[in-house]
């Protein structure tokens, strides 16, 4: 029973979408109606500034990285850290506030792999940061974030949470498919000031 509430008190956090909470609040912009449509911290940042980005990066982050840590210590077993897991990234994925139309992932992703493999994590976030920085592409770094996760898992341990992790790549990629579509024509946006 305390496995259940966990997991669904972890999805309705994972549900809170502070993508559009800090844009409308903070600079009285609707991220699903400008830019790209998403509700996440990219999107958030080029619609109202990088600080907006951030913070919004970091609440998506936190809302990962709490339920998961506290399930790590608490409840303890990898299979019910691993739904916890999940469930946070499904909240942000498939919200049920927007009637399942939530962001990529990717920032709730780095919050809940923090939690629950710092190693595995802290090596594909500095992968992701890299293809960016070569790139200036946010989703060619999310990609590789996505898909160094469950192979970091298995070669860094903890080899538990690898399915989770492979769970979570697939997702993200699914999400990501127009950005793919976009990257392969050469029509996604990148940071880089374009001269």
């Amino acid at each position: 029973m305390t496995d259940a509430f966990w997991i669904v008190s972890t999805y309705l956090l994972g549900s809170i979408p502070f993508g559009l909470v800090v844009a409308r609040l903070l600079c009285g912009v609707d991220p699903r109606r400008a830019g790209s449509g998403n509700i996440g911290a990219t999107n958030v940042a080029r619609l109202c500034g990088f600080p907006y980005g951030v913070l919004t990066l970091l609440l998506d982050v936190a809302k990962g990285f709490g339920p998961v840590l506290a399930a790590r210590l608490l409840l303890g077993a990898w299979p019910v850290v691993s739904l916890v897991l999940l469930a946070a990234v499904a909240g942000h994925m498939f919200p049920i506030f927007l009637r399942g139309r939530g962001g990529k992932g990717v920032s709730t992703t780095i919050g809940v792999f923090l939690a629950a493999a710092p190693l595995p994590a802290g090596v594909a976030i500095l992968c992701c940061v890299a293809v960016i920085a070569i790139t200036g592409y946010v989703s060619a770094g999310s990609l590789v974030l996505a898909v160094a996760m469950p192979l970091g898992c298995l070669v860094l341990g903890p080899a538990d949470l690898a399915p989770a992790a492979a769970v979570v790549a697939v997702a993200i990629i699914w999400k990501h498919r127009g950005n793919i579509a976009r990257l392969r024509v050469g029509q996604e946006k990148t940071w880089r000031k374009r001269s």
